[in-house]
């Protein structure tokens, strides 16, 4: 599950602090990124640069309230989506698509936890915290359940049936157009999403927490959450191999799946970045075996 690490928190207890170094280093970190992400969305480099500013403010205003309930790259993200929303309905825009533009159909214009509207009506106190409990409890207990299905096709190198279920669950695509991407037949589709959601209600049912309806909007549910929470995406020293040609074979082919057919915003800005950041080191390579080929044919000075 993408959570925050050791260092991620070190570094934050240090921001929250008041320690401008490690605010420098943070933004520093995730600067790149989040501007190719943005770049790609807006094509004016002033407004991209804009949207990245103002998600470090939000980010630096909103600290205080940050749980780490999801990965902090996660969390930037979903802060410059934001921005770049505002972006568009400043332009008077009708349409804006932020993530998988080629397969995702629905509406970026929702709030950030897919969970919010999740509890009934309130009319006590009591009942508002025993409904928090209950939001905390459902929450963890579908995305654990996700989780452990991702992690179990990762750990056993299954990289159809994750393909699939990315497919079926994150892009929210149909059986039958899942099948003619994957090149298999559509009953073939149909019996790995049973067993997957199998395993997922197995794992829901264990825990003795009741999650919701049990069709279509249960589904809806699991998008939000693999959205949220991104369980799919490789990490970024992933990304980074995959880019140096370093992955193993299989792999390397997932890392592809997921970047270029399922075309997933986020991955990409770090794939833009991490190629940005090697011409750089490439570049300063070279200008150093320049530098020392060349420096002894320099004048000298009289």
């Amino acid at each position: 599950m993408n959570r925050v690490t050791k260092a991620e928190q070190y570094l934050l207890d240090k921001i929250r602090r008041g320690n401008t170094q490690a605010w420098s280093e943070f933004v520093d970190r995730y600067r790149g990124r989040l501007l190719s992400f943005a770049q790609a969305k807006l094509h004016q480099s002033a407004d991209a640069e804009d949207a990245v500013q103002e998600t470090f403010i939000a980010f630096v205003k909103s600290l205080q309230n940050y749980r780490g309930e999801c990965a902090l790259e996660t969390y930037l993200f979903a802060l410059l989506r934001r921005k770049i929303i505002d972006t568009y309905r400043s332009r008077q825009s009708k349409h804006v698509c932020l993530i998988q533009d080629t397969y995702e159909s629905q509406s970026d214009d929702k709030v950030l936890d897919p969970f919010a509207d999740f509890a009934g009506p309130a009319q006590t106190a009591s009942w508002y915290v025993k409904a928090d409990e209950k939001y905390e409890l459902q929450k963890h207990t579908l995305t654990d359940a996700l989780s452990e299905l991702v992690d179990g096709f990762k750990s056993s190198l299954n990289f159809r049936d994750l393909q699939i279920t990315e497919l079926l669950f994150y892009c929210h695509l149909s059986n039958k157009d899942v099948a003619k991407i994957m090149g298999l037949k559509e009953k073939a589709i149909a019996l790995i999403k049973h067993r997957s959601l199998k395993q997922i209600r197995k794992r829901i049912e264990a825990s003795r927490i009741p999650i919701g309806p049990s069709s279509e909007d249960f589904e809806n549910l699991m998008t939000d959450v693999w959205k949220l929470q991104r369980f799919s995406c490789p990490k970024r020293s992933t990304i980074g191999a995959y880019v140096l040609g370093t992955l193993d074979s299989e792999w390397h082919r997932y890392v592809d799946f997921h970047v270029n057919t399922v075309g997933c915003r986020f991955c990409m800005a770090n794939l833009q970045d991490l190629r940005d950041q090697n011409v750089e080191k490439q570049s300063k390579r070279l200008q150093a075996r320049i530098m020392e080929s060349t420096a002894g044919f320099l004048k000298k000075p009289l």
